[in-house]
């Protein structure tokens, strides 16, 4: 095999690693995309015969990358308008090749991760995301080994202490997705009075592009309220698909087969919607494919 056919055959082999990598970092997945093309043109220009282990290496190349990216981005995002949540990605439990990719990137764990500081995120996932030690952690941060235990030990207790307590099996979540969606889409309000928990939370990214709460919204009245009103603005033709958005179900808004918004819903305990994400940024819509 000539040595530039081994290369993509390599790269082939740990892209949807990368994609993984870059994405739970910068919850983002055209940030990823673009991450993951600047990591194969490093890896094509490498001296590759002196690489003894290829997916390690290109897993370093990429999490470099993407901490570049998050230093460049950073202004932008404390800018940003409104809540800030991760692009969303659909996902198929049935798709093996999205397997990688949708394990570990819930968005519930995506938030809790762009809490943390980039270097946190970075010591966090490569350790228990890709099985990285602390030598090499080290190597990709630049930081010591005492120095990268501490983060990733931080990062760890962080993650633990907002990590959801409860989580729903599959059957139920999309049950009381479906649920919500009805008593949303029609504006029913006593439905929705029924299905939201007395905490619920709903947080819209809009990124100042949409009409959208740039506050959260708490409560299950002041939620119903609000769903109830604009129930009467729903765009006409909108078709309404409960589908997998990373890796759980979810639900995306279309008018004429062009997305507008993606509802994230977590589910308490006690078979209530405890939280509302509403994704509606239409450049972080533009990777949403509809089945």
């Amino acid at each position: 095999m000539r040595a530039a056919d081994e290369a993509v055959t390599v790269f082939a082999e740990h892209r949807q690693a990368l994609i993984g990598l870059a994405y739970r970092l910068l919850g983002s997945r055209t940030e990823a995309e673009d991450v993951v093309q600047e990591t194969w043109l490093r890896w094509d220009r490498a001296e590759r015969s002196h690489i003894a282990e290829p997916r390690a290496y290109l897993l370093r190349m990429t999490a470099n990358a993407a901490l570049d990216q998050l230093r460049a981005t950073r202004t932008v995002r404390e800018a940003y308008v409104g809540p800030w949540l991760p692009e969303p990605l659909l996902t198929s439990p049935d798709v093996a090749e999205q397997a990688a990719l949708a394990d570990s990137v819930s968005m519930a764990m995506l938030i809790v991760l762009q809490t943390l500081s980039p270097l946190e995120r970075a010591a966090f996932v490569l350790r228990e995301a890709f099985g990285f030690d602390y030598a090499e952690i080290a190597v990709v941060l630049g930081r010591s080994r005492p120095a990268v235990r501490q983060l990733a030990h931080r990062a760890r207790e962080h993650v633990q202490a907002r990590r959801p307590r409860f989580e729903p099996d599959g059957a139920l979540r999309q049950a009381v997705t479906e649920r919500f969606l009805r008593a949303a889409s029609s504006g029913d309000l006593s439905a929705l009075l029924e299905v939201l928990a007395p905490d619920v939370t709903f947080l819209a990214d809009g990124g100042g592009k949409i009409r959208a709460p740039r506050r959260t919204i708490v409560g299950a009245a002041k939620v119903a309220r609000f769903f109830a009103a604009v129930a009467k603005d729903i765009p006409a033709g909108t078709d309404i698909h409960v589908v997998h958005v990373n890796g759980a179900p979810g639900a995306v808004t279309s008018v004429g087969g062009t997305p507008y918004a993606v509802f994230i819903v977590d589910v308490t305990e006690s078979g209530r919607v405890g939280r509302i994400l509403l994704v509606g940024n239409p450049d972080k819509l533009a990777a949403v494919v509809l089945p």
